[in-house]
């Protein structure tokens, strides 16, 4: 049995957290490895069995809360792993022992701190949810529980990078009618295409919003199908279904 791989941030040393992959899971087939996604077709026991190590490898036998993820710029704080799990895309909380999880197979989770205030969040910043301000939400939602943005410590784990993530000229204006200054993170690419950088312009949310610092890890999901797992690889090999992985952060 292969250990479960914990990818993790400078920036959060001393919270519990981990980014996690794919490599230490039982699912098999297409979603072999560590697969948390009950969104695919992939046997629930394997499932479950999957969460279950993941919250381990972050703090042994702790609840794992997890929400509906729509894309959106929600954040919802929590106190226990929910029933009925809310539509959001970020989770706060100030409850000891309690893991927060975001699953991604393409977009960038993002991991906050505030150890002083004893106050984490995870966040699914998919281009969606980061142009929508899901970070500045869960910015916000974090200072209602005693955090303090000049204390808040952010990491962007692995998601899609710039090289592999090819958009059309719709989705760039989409971002530069927002903003003009976000065209730096576009790169030229075929004609009537360009390259987002997906990491850097999560990175830049944060670091406007008064985070000072900001960790990004810049590893490739989609590049790396041994470690991670990528919804665009899938349908760029015409695969039938994808994984999730999952990125965690509790209070010790």
């Amino acid at each position: 049995m292969s250990a479960v791989e914990v990818n993790r941030a400078r920036a959060l040393e001393g919270v519990a957290h981990g980014f996690l992959g794919r490599r230490g899971g039982v699912s098999t087939g297409i979603l072999a490895g560590l697969n948390v996604g009950t969104g695919s077709q992939d046997d629930p026991e394997s499932i479950a069995e999957n969460r279950r190590r993941a919250a381990d490898a972050i703090i042994p036998g702790a609840p794992l809360a997890t929400a509906f993820q729509v894309h959106s710029a929600d954040a919802v704080i929590a106190t226990a792993p929910f029933a009925e799990r809310p539509h959001a895309d970020a989770l706060v909380t100030n409850t000891p022992g309690l893991l927060l999880g975001i699953l991604t197979a393409d977009c960038a989770p993002v991991l906050f701190a505030d150890a002083q205030a004893g106050v984490v969040a995870a966040a699914h910043a998919g281009w969606k949810g980061a142009l929508g301000g899901v970070t500045d939400s869960t910015i916000a939602l974090m200072e209602t529980l005693g955090a303090r943005r000049e204390h808040i410590v952010a990491a962007v784990g692995p998601c899609i990078a710039r090289a592999s993530y090819e958009v059309d000229e719709g989705f760039f204006r989409r971002f530069a009618e927002a903003d003009p200054a976000t065209e730096r993170f576009f790169a030229d690419g075929r004609a009537g295409h360009h390259q987002f950088d997906l990491e850097a312009y999560v990175a830049s949310r944060l670091a406007a919003a008064g985070i000072r610092t900001v960790e990004t890890l810049g590893e490739d999901t989609y590049a790396q199908p041994e470690r991670f797992y990528s919804f665009r690889r899938a349908t760029h090999r015409q695969e039938s279904d994808y994984g999730r992985q999952i990125s965690i952060i509790g209070i010790n």
